[in-house]
């Protein structure tokens, strides 16, 4: 049952107002507080040796080779982010149909791992679990005359899972929404040994515009032929939503996802309610770059920006939220 006030008070003795005159008052008063800890940085890795590549559609951020990529991971581990997720941008010449690169332990993603498992202790690496970096076709699974084939991807996902655990990954984070492959996952790694790594599923992923600069940034944009929608959910659902989130968590998701962030904030409330679980959401790529590309004009003020949508996501439910200005936002928590 939704919370229901028993009384809103009698004008003029009851001033709302009266709490927020001072900012002690108002740090008093405080919903939802927004700490480092709360914050997941999503980060581009590349090969290359001391390389560093803007991301044209991402003001700030930057595709790094591996030294660089441990440099970063370092800071973030000294500001108090707790955790990183991986996304490679993958050499044309390796991307193939059947999307192999992706469970080839010696690919990018991996050895970026490995890295910073060896160089950076005590903080956690998370790692996508999808195919399009890897696919010819640009997509999240394995196509064959023009359909995305389930279980065939799933087989394939859950070998790309288990070499990013093998590497040293803390939490498979699957993207891909192909049907079961939660639950294919967790027994893979059960049955491995990996009984204590986590799984953080992309439960309701919808085909949304706002994913545009991150296809940009792992080169898959020019590759995708046609579109998602048949596997990734329609933005006008939201019951939809939970059904996905259910089975996920019965297949034995640890955490759960929505993405986009901003624009599905409803549904992280709605995901929050029904299940209690640990709820993140996305702040995807396309909502990174209006702000940013906004405060760069002049016409945003970003770390207040930054700050207040991420708040936001706390407001709405959020355990935890991927941003690409994580490192911002940390450092204007710690100087706060």
């Amino acid at each position: 049952m939704p919370k229901r006030f028993t009384t809103l008070g009698h004008y003029p003795t009851t001033r709302l107002r009266r709490n927020r005159g001072e900012d002690w008052s108002r740090r008093l008063i405080a919903e939802n507080r927004l700490s480092v800890h709360d914050l997941i940085w999503p980060v581009f890795v590349q090969e290359g040796s001391k390389s560093r590549t803007p991301v044209e559609s991402m003001p700030g951020v930057d595709r790094l080779s591996i030294d660089l990529f441990v440099e970063a991971a370092k800071e973030a581990r000294d500001l108090g982010i707790p955790a990183i997720a991986i996304f490679p941008e993958t050499d044309p010449r390796a991307k193939t149909p059947d999307a192999r690169e992706a469970y080839n332990p010696g690919n990018l993603v991996c050895r970026a791992t490995s890295a910073v498992k060896k160089a950076v202790p005590g903080i956690g690496i998370m790692t996508d679990v999808a195919l399009d970096p890897f696919n010819s076709d640009g997509h999240d699974g394995i196509v064959r005359d023009g359909r995305i084939l389930n279980d065939e991807s799933v087989e394939a996902l859950v070998k790309q899972a288990i070499v990013q655990t093998e590497a040293g990954a803390d939490i498979q984070a699957p993207s891909d929404m192909m049907d079961g492959r939660i639950g294919a996952i967790r027994k893979a790694l059960d049955v491995k040994g990996y009984q204590h790594e986590q799984i953080m599923s992309y439960a309701a992923k919808y085909a949304s515009a706002f994913y545009n600069p991150f296809r940009d940034a792992i080169g898959s944009s020019g590759a995708l032929k046609g579109d998602k929608k048949t596997y990734q959910m329609d933005y006008a659902n939201s019951d939809e939503a939970l059904r996905e989130v259910g089975f996920d968590i019965e297949e034995g998701a640890d955490m759960v996802m929505v993405k986009p962030g901003m624009p599905y904030l409803d549904v992280v409330r709605r995901v929050k309610d029904a299940f209690g679980v640990p709820t993140y959401a996305y702040q995807v790529s396309g909502e990174y770059a209006m702000l940013r590309g906004a405060a760069d004009r002049g016409w945003l003020d970003w770390n207040k920006v930054l700050i207040e949508t991420l708040t936001g996501f706390k407001r709405a439910g959020c355990d935890g939220i991927l941003t690409y200005g994580a490192v911002d936002a940390a450092r204007l928590l710690k100087s706060t």
